[in-house]
């Protein structure tokens, strides 16, 4: 007779479960609330303690740990000695383990740190030759199909699979607990991150001919994970990538209507206005021909006119916004049949950001404004107006969404000029001046860095902008408030640089 070994914290479906290994010829044998469960719904089972002769110990923390329980597990039937031993100490061996963790993650605490199960968990994938182990309600239905379906066992392929999501399991267990005893340590020690792969399907990834998936880390859900597709292609990997850009910087512009687009993971349009499909042209004006292609989101559900703007415009990529009402996503659809419609949450954010190294990852806290408008100083003899202060405020907080070297001008609550990713900061300036037009006049300049030399504050100034807003701390600082003053600009220092790579 073939011995199943059950032990579980969430009992989901485990009654019609146990039932179904009964009726397949397996003798049950269970641990504590697990064996009650059991007895409960009429399942015939044995409880661990007789089959260990000895109690649970210590509150519960020692069911399952004895030779009896582990020699069944940890025994190759392929092996003459290991048959000996079971024979020798009347341990019979088991076919499955059936067996998921104390709720460390929803509860942390000393008493959810479960013992027995991971130790069960690995002992039977490490022994997953003869051993099947199932971790997750989930696996029920396929795990039973199989038995049913053939001579009543798992194939080898079959428990080597359910051993590999064994192991993850543990190793996400383990992890969160790390991560605890860690406690609200910035950077700690040690980084344990368990990742598992989502069911999306992405077409590639930054190029055709490179693969790509999003993974979450196990156990946690993202805004991510709540998102709706309503129509168009399969998203790409940089559909993923400048998506999270365009959606984290349209929920940081406020409480009014705002559309922000993102083109190769920059900001080429943003703005906010009184109404969508205003705050929507403005961020297009921006610059419309790199708008082509690109990420549009919007903190607003999609209105009728936005929708017949948007229509009208260029084509996006992607469309993200908070809700679709009724005909939205069919008025685009019609004429944009290929965009991604995209439904979702607010966004979250993760505290620390990865990146990539040979060997290994550099680890920062992850972007972010530390300071505020009360931190920054005005450091020359104008101060900005009312309306200034918006737009100085709306030009510095984009210019954080923007690669380095980055240059960011705004007038009336509308970028209207935006110069990214130069190795210089005047370059930048130039991009983002020529993109204006003459519009930037009576607005804001924000840089992500502090100007070394004057030039940068001189096309400022040349560009028509009342406000240069920038981080400051140069040595030269004195000199170019000085010239700033000359030039009648307001100055303010934001104390904080923005670099963004």
């Amino acid at each position: 007779m073939k011995r199943a070994l059950l032990s579980v914290w969430d009992k989901a479906g485990l009654t019609d479960f146990g039932r179904a290994l009964h009726e397949l010829g397996f003798e049950l044998v269970a641990s504590g609330n697990t064996a009650a469960a059991l007895e409960k719904a009429g399942v015939p089972v044995t409880a661990v303690e007789d089959v260990t002769g000895a109690p649970e110990l210590l509150e519960g923390r020692v069911k399952t740990l004895h030779p009896r329980i582990h020699g069944g597990l940890l025994a190759d039937l392929g092996k003459a000695g290991h048959r000996a031993d079971l024979e020798t100490h009347g341990i019979a061996p088991f076919d499955l383990v059936v067996s998921n963790l104390y709720p460390f993650t929803e509860s942390p605490d000393i008493e959810t740190i479960d013992i027995g199960g991971p130790a069960m968990v690995r002992a039977a994938a490490k022994n997953h030759a003869w051993v099947a182990v199932v971790t997750d309600p989930g696996q029920y239905p396929g795990v039973l199909e199989e038995l049913r379906g053939g001579d009543g066992s798992l194939s080898d392929d079959t428990r080597r699979r359910l051993a590999l999501e064994a192991f993850a399991h543990t190793a996400a267990y383990d992890g969160a607990i790390v991560r605890w005893l860690q406690g609200d340590e910035t950077l700690p020690r040690h980084v344990v991150v368990a990742l598992e792969r989502t069911g999306d399907e992405l077409r590639y990834g930054e190029n055709p001919h490179q693969q790509a998936a999003r993974y979450r880390t196990v156990g946690e859900r993202s805004w991510w994970d709540d998102t709706v597709q309503h129509g168009g292609l399969a998203l790409s990997y940089l559909n993923l990538y400048d998506t999270e850009a365009a959606w984290q910087l349209v929920h940081d512009l406020g409480n009014r209507p705002a559309c922000a687009i993102i083109k190769h993971a920059n900001p080429c349009g943003v703005a906010v206005a009184d109404d969508l499909a205003t705050a929507y042209q403005h961020a297009l004006e921006c610059d419309d021909l790199s708008a082509f292609g690109g990420i549009v989101a919007l903190n607003r559900p999609i209105d009728a006119a936005t929708a017949a703007r948007m229509v009208a415009g260029p084509q996006a990529d992607v469309v993200i916004a908070p809700g679709w009402p009724d005909g939205s996503v069919e008025a685009l659809t019609k004429k944009r049949k290929n965009t991604r419609l995209l439904e979702a949450p607010e966004p979250t954010r993760d505290p620390l950001d990865f990146r990539t190294l040979s060997g290994g990852f550099l680890v920062q806290e992850a972007p972010h404004f530390a300071k505020s408008r009360a931190d920054w100083r005005v450091v020359t003899k104008l101060s900005p107006t009312d309306d200034q202060w918006l737009d100085a405020e709306m030009a510095w907080r984009v210019c954080g969404y923007v690669k380095s070297n980055s240059v960011v001008l705004v007038k009336d609550l509308q970028a209207v000029g935006i110069g990214a990713g130069q190795q210089s900061r005047v370059g930048a300036g130039e991009i983002a001046v020529k993109k204006a037009e003459g519009r930037a006049k009576g607005g804001a300049s924000a840089t992500d860095g502090f100007y070394p030399f004057a030039d940068g504050i001189e096309a400022a100034a040349d560009a028509g902008v009342a406000v240069v807003v920038q981080p400051g701390g140069a040595i030269r600082d004195d000199e170019l408030i000085a010239r700033a003053d000359e030039l009648g600009l307001a100055m303010v220092m934001t104390g904080e640089r923005h670099f963004l790579h």
